[in-house]
């Protein structure tokens, strides 16, 4: 790759948004990390920040000319920081307000997704209230279920149930990240994950856990899942997991690039679990893997998603094309 940078970015400050407040905090100093550092061997100049809730005075201070967004789970992928930027009139990266704020709520997200017509687990929304009954409630879903929380990401507080004691845990775990929680039916199979950038998809990749399931150690710590790319499916099916990764993306309006979380049952009929706006861009992370694997290294990708910072937004405060 040539690793000069784009003009329209030379002489700009680019902003790297890294850490936060949410659950995902250390995933992001990393993901926030790699970014700034291949940023700077590309040449930008490059400004790491570790948001906080006095975020809005040090953007104004920086004067920013665009903000990368490596920012993971709450107020930085619910469309949280990207209403600041908008009105900040500060371009940046990957999904806008709307569509950030759709993907991250499993329950808008998964309505919309159905509206599509696009294959989902079958899925019940619980109140706190609601679960103190719930070993006299007349499930829909049987045992096993997975319970989750309803807006966090990185699988943070998702519990797979395969007995009765182990429910009062599971709600307790996913309460501990809000007032709602799911209750979803649980689908053995493979688990596939479809990178999406620039609109096409990258392809699909299984993940093998040594867990349980593809959970915050297997994600993120080194040697505790498998990735296989391309995923092995038949031709169709292949095909057909791509095309329903693309429709997901699209439908909840999502912009630059995103991952889109699979499963595929023991018939290779495929389910969608949920969009993740802004995918890890760690070590272990799936979307760089994904990337390099179709020719595209991780400073390529990283300019690939800054450039759209501006594509997407627009404005005055652009650089000059």
């Amino acid at each position: 790759m040539d690793n000069r940078p784009n003009k329209r970015f030379l002489e700009k400050r680019i902003g790297v948004l890294m850490g936060g407040l949410s659950s995902e905090r250390e995933v992001s100093l990393k993901s926030g990390a790699a970014i700034s550092a291949s940023l700077a061997r590309l040449g930008y100049h490059q400004i790491p920040i570790d948001m906080d809730a006095d975020i809005a005075l040090t953007l104004k201070r920086e004067h920013l000319d665009v903000v990368f967004i490596a920012l993971h789970g709450r107020y930085g992928e619910d469309g949280a920081i990207q209403g600041l930027l908008e009105i900040m009139n500060i371009p940046y990266t990957g999904s806008k307000l709307t569509a950030s704020a759709l993907a991250m709520n499993k329950i808008a997200s998964d309505g919309l997704l159905k509206a599509h017509g696009l294959p989902l687990p079958k899925t019940l929304i619980l109140t706190q209230e609601e679960t103190k009954k719930i070993e006299t409630l007349q499930l829909s879903i049987p045992l096993p279920f997975v319970i989750k929380p309803v807006s966090e990401g990185s699988s943070v507080g998702v519990s797979i149930v395969k007995s009765p004691e182990q429910i009062k845990p599971a709600l307790e775990t996913a309460f501990r990240f809000g007032t709602k929680i799911l209750l979803q039916s649980y689908i053995s199979g493979m688990e596939v994950h479809v990178g999406i950038l620039d609109e096409k998809p990258l392809g699909a990749i299984e993940i093998k856990s040594k867990g349980t399931f593809y959970d915050y150690d297997a994600k993120y710590v080194p040697g505790m899942s498998k990735h296989i790319f391309p995923a092995p499916l038949p031709a169709d099916v292949y095909q057909h997991v791509l095309d329903l990764a693309l429709q997901a993306h699209q439908a909840l309006g999502c912009k630059s690039y995103s991952r889109v979380d699979l499963l595929i049952d023991s018939e290779m009929k495929p389910y969608v679990l949920e969009v993740n706006t802004l995918p890890g861009m760690t070590e272990t992370s799936l979307m760089p893997e994904m990337a390099r694997e179709c020719g595209i290294d991780f400073d390529a990708l990283v300019e690939k998603i800054l450039n759209t910072a501006c594509t997407e937004h627009e404005d005055k405060s652009c650089p000059s094309r």
